[in-house]
């Protein structure tokens, strides 16, 4: 079983792991979230989507790459992060895109936006897709159980999604689309996590009253969804776990 913990913060000095939700653009969300990790001495982990949809993403990108430069922070691959890298290698985008071509208009009118592209092109495609730290899953969308036992990808944001990549991209789809033009997406692999395991994503807003919400599955295992809306009409949520 894989057990390598790729952050190894207790070694480095940290005093603790503040796993922040869906971005989407929310600078004055992130900003707080950041400088709080950085007063208490503590890793800041984004779960992926950080652009499209709020005022600033340019912001977000800026201090993201900022704390990674410094070794206090980073950011997993989510699908907006994958569709705004392909975007900006040329690739011809399907689907709704309001959000993504905000971001790439706020890309274009920012003065170092060209630095910023660059910078979201190679860090896209290194991105990892989930991490696993003891008995807690990180990842975007949702879990697989082969992300237990195998790290992901080293390029799973520069190449074409394959599972379990897809799944932790974009959770567990049926090939149907909802009302809102977005694919239909399932809750079956909740149960499906083992007990003993969390998981901590995002990419859905499942919380009903503004909070983090915790779901156990069938299976004894549990799931933490930390999308609480930032950038779309409601506030981004962290969580701050000890070592």
């Amino acid at each position: 079983m894989w057990r390598e913990d790729p952050l190894r913060l207790r070694e480095r000095g940290f005093a603790g792991l503040r796993v922040v939700g869906d971005v989407h653009g929310d600078s004055r969300g992130f900003e707080a979230a950041a400088a709080g990790a950085l007063a208490g001495n503590i890793f800041l982990l984004q779960l992926g989507d950080l652009t499209d949809g709020g005022p600033d993403s340019p912001a977000v990108l800026r201090r993201i790459f900022a704390l990674m430069d410094a070794g206090q922070g980073l950011f997993l691959l989510g699908n907006h992060e994958h569709k705004l890298r392909r975007a900006l290698m040329g690739a011809r985008m399907r689907g709704p895109n309001e959000g993504l071509d905000r971001t790439l208009a706020q890309l274009a009118d920012a003065g170092d936006g060209e630095a910023l592209k660059a910078r979201v092109v190679a860090e896209v495609a290194r991105a990892p897709a989930w991490l696993r730290r003891g008995n807690s899953l990180f990842v975007h969308a949702a879990f697989h159980p082969a992300m237990l036992h195998s790290p992901p990808p080293g390029d799973a944001g520069a190449t074409r999604p394959e599972p379990p990549v897809t799944r932790a991209l974009y959770g567990q789809v049926v090939g149907g689309l909802q009302k809102d033009g977005y694919p239909e997406r399932l809750l079956h692999w909740v149960e499906t996590i083992p007990p003993g395991i969390t998981a901590y994503c995002g990419h859905d807003v499942r919380s009903t009253d503004g909070r983090p919400l915790r779901m156990k599955g069938r299976a004894g295992g549990e799931v933490v969804f930390m999308d609480t809306g930032a950038g779309k009409g409601g506030h981004l949520s962290w969580i701050d776990l000890p070592l």
